[in-house]
């Protein structure tokens, strides 16, 4: 169905506005469709009025009343329009679903009542229209209420994670301050225990103070100085500290020296040193039980120290303290002892056609001396008794039990008596006068003229004899038990065939026990360097082979236990 209408005026243009509304109603178009198409179509043709002119208005529906299909608007100026005629015709097409009367339709005449009519109509779309934007705009309000809520919630949700952000950020940066001070109070802690191992590792406390500096400098401290209050002047000139090290010294108080407070825990506050005003100076005694040992003085690796440093190094010196207290306490046991020992051991008898040497080293590691202790003195028939000994147990107790073996042995001897005989009144003097202390023996007996050598032992080291012609054999004739043992025994004698030009060796197992390789593979040795020497050589030099004998079997040794070497030689 098509349709042409001619436009010329305002009543031409309203009475084809009317049929191409009646005709889009005809044809089902809604009504809000209607509208929108009459709408346009009117500000169109207000467009065309006021450029003047004939318009044609056409309408065409392509398809069958029975099917959907599509009305077509075309306004296009007439070719008589002069230079309107060169427009492009304006255009709009809007969807037909159901069917339609063209007839009627297309009935649009000049009659009032039609148009008022068709105006009411028109009006009546309007209206439509208008409830349809009105519930639009109902669902617009509503839609824009739930828009709103949702920003609402979605500003609340931003804000809850912003505080959610920051509380993970606090909880993250309170855990790496939480890690690191953990790591760093576990470096103190590794660093502490690790120092004091070496500080306790040595006995010397010379060592010790040297010790201390290679330990701080240059993470806990740029120097470190160590002030001993005795012993300096011995060594070294006297030479000035900072006043806040004396306060140190006399309050037993830590002070910070500098020209700024330091804050530091437990550590008084003084003004900077006279000695050097820019630098800030840790004065820290070295506490004992009585008074201070001395001042340890710091000075800081950067412009102050961290408090919980601080509190490290005074704990720190507080263990070089005791380290060094215990040192000297065990120096001045050892030079005790040791002064004892030698003071008792004995000077060797003259003995026509019989050279004796002896040799005593004490220990160099720990206060393992006092024990051991060799003798050699005449009994009222001639005879040389010649012994030599272990006293279990180190130290001044050992040197003292050492002296009062010497002692008895030397009273028992004036009766006269065997080696065995000896040892086994030894043994029963030792066991009611110190029931919890041992001791090892050996005693040997040279008689003038006599070509036997006899001898008994109580759980030491056997003898090495050398004979004439350079053969070496050791003593290993069953011995008697340890002495002092809480055990009744009776230790028998032995003999051995002596020539002239023989080498008797007594000894402690100092010189020949190695932790490693027992005691065995050590006496070989002494026998192989006894055996190393001549007759001639040993009767010329014999405290000379002495020397000679020890210097390789020590070579090895860590000397933690003491040393006694006792070589009875037979002129040849």
């Amino acid at each position: 169905m098509t349709r042409s209408l001619q436009i010329t005026d305002v009543v031409d243009a309203a009475r084809a506005r009317i049929a191409t509304a009646r005709l889009a109603a005809a044809y089902g178009v809604p009504a809000l469709d209607r509208t929108r198409l009459t709408t346009a179509l009117s500000a169109h043709l207000r467009q065309c009025l006021t450029k003047g002119g004939t318009w044609r208005l056409s309408l065409e529906a392509t398809a069958a009343p029975a099917e959907e299909g599509l009305l077509h608007v075309v306004v296009t100026p007439l070719q008589d329009t002069g230079a309107t005629a060169a427009q492009p015709p304006w255009r709009t097409t809007v969807r037909c679903p159901e069917t339609a009367d063209p007839a009627g339709a297309a009935a649009v005449a000049d009659d009032p009542a039609i148009l008022a009519e068709a105006l009411l109509g028109a009006d009546e779309d309007t209206a439509l229209v208008l409830e349809r934007l009105d519930e639009q705009e109902e669902l617009v309000a509503f839609h824009r209420e739930e828009l709103h809520q949702t920003n609402q919630g979605v500003l609340a949700l931003h804000a809850e994670l912003d505080a959610a952000g920051r509380a993970q950020r606090d909880a993250f940066a309170a855990e790496r301050k939480a890690r690191t001070e953990a790591e760093s109070a576990r470096r103190r802690l590794t660093f502490l225990a690790d120092a004091s191992a070496v500080l306790t590792a040595s006995l010397n406390h010379h060592e010790i103070v040297r010790r201390l500096p290679d330990l701080l400098v240059p993470e806990y401290a740029r120097s470190v100085d160590v002030w001993l209050f005795d012993g300096d002047g011995d060594r070294q000139p006297p030479a000035p500290h900072p006043a806040a090290a004396v306060l140190a010294a006399r309050t037993g108080r830590p002070q910070y020296a500098a020209d700024h407070p330091g804050g530091l825990p437990g550590v008084s506050d003084q003004p900077p040193s006279a000695l050097d005003p820019a630098r800030p100076l840790l004065c820290i005694p070295l506490p004992t039980r009585r008074a201070p040992l001395g001042v340890l003085t710091l000075s800081p690796p950067g412009k102050r120290w961290d408090p919980d440093d601080a509190v490290m190094l005074i704990e720190l010196t507080r263990r070089a303290s005791i380290a060094i207290d215990n040192a000297r306490r065990f120096e001045h046991n050892r030079d005790i002892a040791e002064t004892l020992q030698r003071a008792l051991l004995t000077d060797l008898p003259t003995t026509p056609g019989l050279s004796l040497a002896a040799r005593y080293l004490p220990a160099t590691y720990g206060l393992n001396i006092g024990g051991d202790w060799y003798d050699a003195f005449r009994q009222p028939d001639g005879s040389l008794i010649t012994v030599i000994g272990d006293v279990t147990g180190h130290g001044l107790h050992a040197a003292v039990m050492m002296s009062q073996l010497r002692t008895a042995l030397r009273a028992y001897a004036v009766d006269g008596g065997s080696p065995g005989q000896l040892l086994t009144r030894l043994h029963m003097f030792l066991h009611h006068l110190q029931p919890d202390l041992y001791a090892t023996a050996v005693i040997a007996r040279f008689r003038p003229g006599d070509p036997t050598l006899t001898w008994a032992a109580a759980g030491h080291p056997p003898p090495v004899l050398r004979t004439p012609d350079g053969r070496v054999r050791t003593l290993d004739a069953k011995p008697g038990a340890m002495l002092g043992i809480p055990l009744r025994q009776v230790i028998h004698d032995h003999t051995a065939p002596l020539e002239p030009g023989s080498t008797l060796a007594l000894y402690t197992d100092g010189l020949v026990e190695r932790r490693a390789l027992g005691i065995d593979p050590g006496i070989e040795r002494l026998a192989q360097a006894l055996g190393s020497f001549g007759s001639a050589e040993l009767e010329a030099d014999l405290d000379g082979s002495a020397d000679r004998i020890l210097t390789p079997l020590l070579s090895d040794s860590e000397r933690d236990d003491d040393v006694c070497l006792l070589l009875c030689h037979l002129a040849a």
